[in-house]
């Protein structure tokens, strides 16, 4: 058997824990046809069958398993070692990726930009905007080093293996309605039962929280906007047309045309950023978390000062 290739073995290992070629796609950033390319040249270099056609989908031999798992180890001792190396260099240098929604991206990752940039000039960050769903695939894939993720209320996210996790913070979400108009009195989320609402989509944990909390009011939302795009909730909270649950975060209560309500028990979001645990070490990655929480504090007390 021929010396196997390490990025290969990284596909198939992300086939035995994603189930499909698409899945793996989407999260490696490859189209389905170099995946199936990929793992059709290791199957060669194995000498034995990987897998086998189900229906329209792929299952892995017993073959396939055993060298999944021999790939993920290899993978995790080997950017250990990496971050290692970086360590005792004591530079911070290369590429880090990383994955955001969109209110940090807007919020907090200028701020963190310009402090690395000015601390760490041999740092290259490249971003990308991703659901917290969707990036953290990204960073088992190895598409990703850091992405940031949130948990709404009511809705924890498990830790998934191989994962390090970093808090940042708490997010207060606040009622958005406008300053004007036959919504601009309400006190409560009760008082707009019968007022246009821009929710994120119910199948998101953003929008699970949004529908909950109306149904527990004792109202279904009338959905005059439905999408993730919360500068757009906000666009159409300042022009008098919905209302909106918005998080502190994205500054709408700092908005001309926006007046900010806070909710019965002061409801939060959790903030965090996750990385592999191999990687938990890396300077590039402490020096990312480090200027983030920076950026965060300072974010907060801007809020705090606006609020009070």
């Amino acid at each position: 058997m021929e010396m196997l290739d390490l990025r290969r073995l990284a596909v198939l290992a992300e086939l035995e824990r994603l189930g499909t070629l698409t899945a793996v796609a989407r999260a490696m950033d490859y189209s389905p046809s170099a995946i199936s390319q990929q793992l059709a040249l290791l199957e060669r270099e194995a000498g034995t069958p990987l897998m086998e056609r189900v229906g329209r989908g792929v299952r892995l031999t017993d073959p396939a398993r055993i060298l999944a798992a021999g790939a993920r180890e290899a993978a995790d001792v080997l950017e250990r070692a990496q971050s290692e190396v970086a360590r005792t260099t004591g530079r911070v240098e290369g590429t880090l990726r990383v994955a955001s929604f969109q209110t940090v991206t807007l919020a907090l990752l200028p701020a963190v930009l310009v402090a690395l940039g000015q601390e760490q000039p041999a740092l290259r960050v490249e971003l990308a905007q991703r659901e917290p769903a969707e990036a953290v695939d990204g960073v088992l894939a190895g598409t990703f080093d850091v992405v940031l993720g949130e948990e709404y209320p009511g809705g924890i996210i498990p830790l998934r293996p191989r994962m390090d996790r970093a808090p940042l913070g708490t997010d207060e979400l606040r009622l958005a309605v406008p300053e004007v108009g036959p919504w601009s009195g309400a006190t409560t989320i009760e008082d707009l039962h019968d007022a246009p609402w821009a929710v994120e989509p119910e199948q998101t944990e953003p929008g699970r929280w949004a529908y909950a909390l109306c149904r527990t009011a004792g109202f279904e939302p009338r959905v005059l906007f439905e999408g993730e795009d919360l500068t757009t909730h906000a666009h159409l909270v300042r022009s008098g047309l919905a209302v909106a649950l918005l998080p502190d975060l994205l500054g709408a209560g700092r908005m001309p045309g926006i007046r900010s309500v806070r909710l019965p028990g002061a409801p939060e979001r959790t903030l965090f950023t996750l990385t592999r645990a191999a990687r938990a070490m890396h300077p590039a990655v402490l020096a990312f978390r480090s200027a983030l929480a920076t950026a965060f504090a300072q974010q907060q007390v801007i809020a705090t000062s606006s609020t009070t």
